[in-house]
């Protein structure tokens, strides 16, 4: 078994939070892990398929990972997943015992207490870390559901009942809990949740059971103005003090999500401050990789047709105006963007993109890894010839405006045919539908969203026409280029919009570090 504090992720996702963990190093000795991965619980197939491939990776010291994991990431003819597994069965039994596969709620309870309690061993020391899925705490999810039967009683508002569970069960020292910002707006059945589930998270065993005392805990928040002044001694701090602000923590987007750090009351150690750092731009984080166009949906492509395509953009009535027209700086943008696309030939991307290219303007160390050779899940998608204008004129707006246009900027001509457009040109929810990611600065915030349409993550050059790729976003939520999505195209999407920043989770286990450090001897 390898040395580390062992972690056990519940909800892991793709294993953003895991990542971050297993890559924070001990100071004193760089080559060494302060943490590992004891075991990941994910129910998506998909996402346990990175997962576990991941698993796999981690299985050897980093100059030691094996030719034959960049062969199949580089998808070599004959070098399937199962032909890599098959050829270090040591380590690919290792990763199915540390990657698993199960519905936590549906699987027996015990056999998930028997099994994580097998992979701790008799360690003391040990962090709980989860992200319950939080479909029904999100705005988006809310508005969505409201309108579907037997919203109050769906499930999804009381996942975290099961990381309770388990927290009333095992006791571990210290556990993390993740989800998005709405949890401190939700409510069900009449009462706000998030209040609930800090009192809940303050006494589990009591929480589950309803009677006796059982192992209590302090719950910390990682954000806010209560972490910039941790001594304070504020017992019950305001709820908006646990949303940690990632674009604060050098992660390129504003990424804003709630944290609460659970520490057992018999441990005497508070959490320190979550080290702050200016984020990378966009054009920081992926400048650097290959560019590529987006395809043509719904008919044949080649790189002629879409060229052709979106020079029709000419054809409409605001544009022909040109100089005499409202949109004069956009419509000289986008010539010379045409201009460009025309002395270009660009490719659609593939499953892994061949050539090293540039290296990364920011992370170097981090995101980069010389026996890669490539790019993984950096293959664009296919529009409509309708949104392929409007991602033009809304790329060359950004580019002349420095932000991305609202609806009520764009030619009458460009606007889509939705029910709610009205609504949105009145500065109501969805004025930004068609959202250009700006390149001199943060992204906004990559969700689960990017695995629908695109339309709110269009890529800042114009010339590409497209909307961000999988390892772009991926790239923006700070996953290394060694760390390949498995499943379909939409599955991996839907990964890495719901995962935790590794650069983010790497920060926060310093602070459990020092948890243990001053603690726990």
């Amino acid at each position: 078994m390898r040395r580390g504090i062992p972690v056990v992720d519940l909800f892991a996702g793709p294993g953003g939070l895991g990542e971050g963990f297993e890559s924070f190093r001990d100071p004193a000795r760089p080559g060494n892990s302060i943490f590992r991965i004891a075991v990941s619980i994910e129910k998506d197939p998909q996402a346990h398929a990175t997962l576990l491939l991941r698993s796999f990776f981690r299985q050897f010291h980093r100059s030691e990972v094996p030719q034959e994991y960049y062969r199949y990431l580089s998808r070599e003819p004959g070098m399937t997943k199962s032909n890599l597994l098959r050829l270090f069965p040591r380590q690919f039994r290792a990763a199915q015992e540390q990657a698993w596969n199960t519905t936590l709620g549906k699987e027996p309870h015990v056999f998930v207490i028997k099994r994580i309690r097998r992979m701790l061993g008799r360690r003391k020391k040990w962090v709980l870390l989860g992200g319950p899925p939080c479909q029904a705490y999100s705005l988006a999810g809310r508005s969505r559901m409201r309108c579907l039967p037997g919203f109050e009683k769906d499930e999804r508002h009381t996942f975290y009942r099961e990381y309770l569970r388990i927290i009333a069960d095992l006791e571990p020292p210290v556990f993390l809990m993740e989800n998005v910002g709405g949890i401190l707006s939700s409510v069900h059945q009449g009462e706000r949740i998030f209040p609930r589930i800090v009192r809940d998270m303050k006494h589990p065993g009591k929480a589950i059971n309803g009677v006796g005392n059982g192992t209590a805990y302090r719950i910390f928040p990682l954000g806010g103005e209560y972490a910039r002044n941790i001594l304070t001694g504020e017992p019950d701090p305001d709820p908006v003090n646990f949303l940690v602000r990632a674009e604060e923590h050098g992660i390129p987007q504003n990424r804003h999500r709630v944290f609460l750090l659970g520490i057992r009351s018999d441990i005497h150690a508070e959490p320190g401050i979550l080290p702050q750092s200016k984020p990378p731009c966009v054009q920081d984080a992926i400048g650097d990789m290959p560019e590529i166009r987006s395809g043509l949906s719904k008919e044949g492509d080649s790189p002629d047709r879409w060229r052709s395509a979106v020079r029709k953009i000419r054809d409409y009535a605001w544009y022909r105006k040109g100089n005499k027209g409202p949109y004069r700086e956009v419509v000289r943008e986008i010539e010379a963007t045409l201009n460009r696309m025309q002395r270009q030939d660009l490719g659609l991307g593939e499953e892994y993109f061949p050539g090293a290219g540039k290296m990364p303007a920011v992370y170097t160390d981090w995101y980069f890894d010389p026996r890669l050779k490539g790019f993984c899940n950096h293959s664009a998608r296919h529009h409509m010839r309708s949104d392929l204008h409007r991602y033009l004129f809304a790329s060359c707006f950004a580019a002349v405006n420095v932000r991305s246009p609202r609806l009520r900027h764009f030619p009458p001509e460009l606007l889509p045919a939705h029910e709610n457009r009205d609504a949105a040109m009145g500065g109501d929810n969805f004025a930004d539908r068609f959202r250009v990611q700006i390149g001199v600065r943060p992204a906004s915030t990559i969700t689960s969203h990017i695995s629908k349409d695109g339309h709110y993550f269009i890529h800042h050059d114009p010339a590409q026409c497209r909307s961000l790729t999988v390892r772009e976003a991926a790239r923006i939520q700070t996953f290394p280029d060694n760390y390949c999505f498995e499943g379909t195209r939409t599955s991996q999407y839907h990964q890495v919009g719901n995962a935790v920043p590794p650069l983010l989770a790497r920060g926060i286990a310093g602070l459990i570090q020092g948890i243990f450090q001053r603690g726990m001897r």
